[in-house]
């Protein structure tokens, strides 16, 4: 096999290339377990006879909903494709109305799920799934079959010469997935994307990263999410060993065992960590205090290619030996790369963790795009900080009359699932229309502005670009989570959720009582001083962009809550709508 061009053709071409002993690795009861390039085939091949043996045929959806990345879902993933027919993973934190309108939207199956909390949600709707055969589990569980019994079904070998005449009949402009979008307002849309759509999007991508074969990534990102499963084809692609993380709220602790050279994240990670290590420095006293500062201080004047000079540069290797290297060491000592996606990163973030000899490659792109349109690349000056980097081979970018960005390329989607009229809204012939405001420059990096649909203008007439706003706030320690208000009144104000672990650490240090969160919100201290944080960041913007009243909320903001999308998106009009006593508070209603 010399080129790949067909999802499932990745494991094969890594076969071919460069089998590895540990292809797939995913802890199981404190040890991590390892799954060679051949198992993963031998696998993935008995699970697609055994669901044969159940009866499925090309084009028919089989669902995968996963708490966590994993072993398991690579080889369901592999064995569903392999018929001609479509995996649809689904989110496991969406509502249990958004899973219901999914399997019954897509027409699901069969459903392959992770653990008993994703059971329980499917259970809870079984009655109103029209589709559905049957559920199975990859973890063991008393109350559904297990993953197992399907690829038991497939280990007598005598139906494979059936599977490699449906793997042949499949051509690359074929469907391959069904990615449910999570909107911040309506029904989940399902993204229709063919073989050709991500994997042209990987060959495309892999010019761009440096990534050596034998190395090591960490995934932890959603793999129902297009950014984090593309790059998974990509690493199979690279040849490179891939370990699972237990969860987010272990990932400290897998970084560590891991030791990846490599790991995809979004920027609300990065923020965590820094501010982590930030906090970890303030407790630090005299010389050691004021070396840690120093060194913070010169990362976030950092530049790509040594533009700063070689008196920086001097400063900077003082500084990578003395603090910078602490940091690496944190986070597994190997890390020689992220790549970010997802939402904007703040270029202070970009600029310190390069400083720290761990860069950031931000890239840019959406589900309907398969999704990379742009990504920087360390290499041959293709690295701009506040940039999300250069468009990729075969993808052309144009920006409308009104800024927005249109794409052209293989990636752009087949459509909308059984929605010709809202993938008609998006589509002009052959552009996309992304939806965000952005600009090229005179070196060929994109640059994204703002979500056209989220820019508002005030009663006075002036634009506001919401974003542009809340990264800068979210600079502050102090604030978790922003939404800037406005549209049609007379200001911009913001509805703020408090870092409240900090809040809590600050209020201790200055004798101040908070008690909980409903009355830490209303205290005259607190609110004092975020009145502070709020004037220090009013000060990059112009007038009347400028931030003149906030109210500050008792809740956490979470996806569970229905505040973020799984993607930690903000869905503004429910925001809105669950705090809308403060608004008409801010605005005199």
């Amino acid at each position: 096999m010399q080129t790949v061009t067909r999802l499932f053709d990745f494991p094969y071409y890594q076969m071919e290339k460069l089998p590895l002993e540990k292809a797939l690795v995913t802890k199981k009861n404190g040890q991590w377990v390892a799954t060679s390039t051949k198992e993963y085939l031998d696998k993935a091949n008995a699970v697609s006879r055994g669901l044969l043996r159940m009866g499925v045929k090309p084009n028919d959806k089989i669902a995968v909903i996963s708490m966590t990345n994993r072993t398991e879902w690579n080889i369901v993933d592999i064995g569903i494709l392999q018929l001609g027919a479509q995996n649809v993973p689904i989110y496991p934190t969406i509502s249990e109305d958004d899973y219901e309108y999914i399997l019954n939207h897509s027409e699901a199956k069969y459903c392959f799920v992770s653990c008993e909390e994703v059971m329980e949600k499917v259970l809870s709707i079984s009655s109103n799934l029209k589709k559905l055969n049957e559920v199975y589990s990859f973890d063991e569980l008393g109350n559904c079959k297990n993953w197992r019994e399907v690829m038991e079904l497939g280990a007598d070998d005598s139906n494979q010469d059936e599977v490699e005449k449906l793997k042949e009949a499949v051509k690359p402009m074929d469907l391959a997935t069904l990615i449910y979008t999570s909107g911040t307002t309506g029904k989940p849309k399902g993204v229709m994307l063919s073989h050709n759509n991500i994997v042209s999007n990987v060959i495309a991508s892999e010019v761009r990263v440096p990534f050596e074969a034998g190395g090591t990534a960490l995934s932890f990102l959603p793999v129902c999410h297009i950014f984090e499963r593309m790059i998974l084809y990509l690493y199979q692609y690279c040849g490179i060993e891939i370990h699972f993380a237990e969860g987010l709220d272990k990932i400290s602790d897998n970084v560590k065992e891991v030791k990846p050279d490599v790991m995809t994240v979004v920027p609300r990670l990065l923020e965590k960590v820094y501010d982590a290590i930030i906090a970890k420095g303030t407790l630090l006293n005299g010389i050691k205090k004021k070396l840690f500062f120093w060194a913070v201080e010169l990362g976030l004047k950092f530049e790509p290619y040594d533009a700063n000079g070689w008196w920086y540069k001097f400063q900077l290797g003082i500084a990578r030996k003395l603090i910078f290297s602490k940091w690496q060491a944190g986070l597994g000592g190997n890390l020689a790369c992220m790549v970010s996606g997802s939402a904007a990163l703040q270029p202070r973030l970009a600029r310190v963790f390069a400083a720290a000899s761990m860069p950031v490659m931000e890239g840019y792109g959406l589900t309907e795009t398969s999704p990379v349109i742009s990504v920087n690349d360390q290499r041959n000056r293709g690295w701009k900080i506040g940039t999300v980097g250069k468009i990729i081979d075969d993808v052309e970018v144009k920006i409308a009359e009104d800024g927005e960005i249109l794409c052209k390329g293989p990636n752009v989607m087949m459509g909308y699932y059984k929605d010709p009229e809202r993938t008609a809204e998006v589509m002009t012939g052959d552009y996309f229309h992304t939806g965000d405001i952005g600009e090229v420059d005179a070196d060929g990096f994109l640059k994204i502005t703002d979500r056209k649909k989220e820019m508002f203008k005030t009663s006075g007439g002036k634009y506001v670009a919401p974003q542009l706003l809340e990264n800068r706030f979210k600079q502050s320690r102090f604030i978790e989570q922003i939404m800037v208000v406005g549209e049609g009144e007379k200001m911009p104000a913001a509805l703020i959720q408090p870092n409240f672990d900090f809040v809590r650490e600050w209020a201790k240090r200055h004798n101040i009582t908070v008690g909980e969160n409903s009355d830490l919100v209303k205290n005259e201290k607190v609110i004092a001083r975020f009145q502070e944080e709020v004037d220090l960041s009013n000060e990059d913007f112009a007038k009347w962009e400028k931030v003149k009243q906030f109210r500050l909320t008792p809740d956490v903001w979470s996806v569970e809550e229905g505040h973020l999308t799984p993607t930690m998106k903000l869905k503004r009009k429910i925001v809105k709508e669950k705090y809308m006593a403060l608004y008409n508070e801010i605005y005199g209603y």
